[in-house]
């Protein structure tokens, strides 16, 4: 008796804020041991509460649930009786997981939900919805994996970056001029001050075209 009463005042804490929406909370009996029989057709609800998990008969039938969380059917073990009809259930993606917990618990089932929306599909039993009309939707851990493999190329880009700015500051440019190209000035040239200069060396033979870059000509460091 003790555990029963515990398990009531658990199911009252989490349906609290289902009972400010209707303004009426849902009735609680004891049909047999250990079990329990929870009513809450007819409170004009928008989700179904987190229930105890020695739930043996549900009753939400003409609320106004448009879809069912992903998994909160799974936590009823005992659950023996549902029903969930009138309610305007809207069938996308979000009613994939009723559909499918429908297919393996119909048994449970007192009358099978129809959807309400989108039109395509209204009045149409849940079950009936094949796995073709679902066929565009993600399952969730294929997206929470896609998403973390991008925020992970994101971070890795980001490292990247900030390891080659941080090699280009500390980083020395060599310019080597050939001797062909002595006579020529560049605006960047121009505009070093004269200590950056470098007189240019070639090899032995003078009159050669081959300018060998052993020695550097110009050395400049960024600041």
């Amino acid at each position: 008796m003790l555990f029963l009463s515990l398990n009531l005042a658990v199911y009252f804490l989490l349906t609290s804020s289902n009972a400010l929406i209707s303004g009426r909370p849902c009735i609680c009996s004891a049909p047999v041991p250990a079990g329990l029989r929870v009513n809450c057709s007819s409170l004009n609800l928008t989700f179904v509460p987190h229930l105890p998990s020695n739930t043996t008969e549900l009753h939400m039938q003409d609320n106004q649930l448009t879809s069912v969380d992903p998994g909160l059917f799974d936590q009823l073990v005992s659950l023996k009786q549902l029903s969930l009809s009138g309610n305007p259930f809207h069938c996308d993606c979000r009613i994939q997981y009723l559909r499918n917990w429908l297919l393996k618990n119909g048994h449970v089932v007192s009358a099978v939900p129809t959807c309400s929306s989108p039109s395509s599909v209204a009045h149409k039993a849940i079950t009936e919805l094949t796995d073709q009309y679902f066929s565009s939707c993600a399952t969730p851990g294929c997206a929470y994996a896609t998403e973390a493999l991008m925020v992970g190329m994101l971070l890795c880009l980001l490292l990247l970056f900030l390891w080659s700015l941080k090699l280009a500051r500390g980083s020395n440019f060599t310019l080597c001029i050939d001797e062909r190209h002595s006579g020529f000035q560049s605006d960047s040239l121009r505009s070093l001050r004269p200590k950056h200069r470098r007189r240019l060396h070639t090899g032995a033979g003078g009159d050669s075209d081959f300018f060998s870059c052993s020695e550097p000509l110009l050395e400049y460091r960024q600041s």
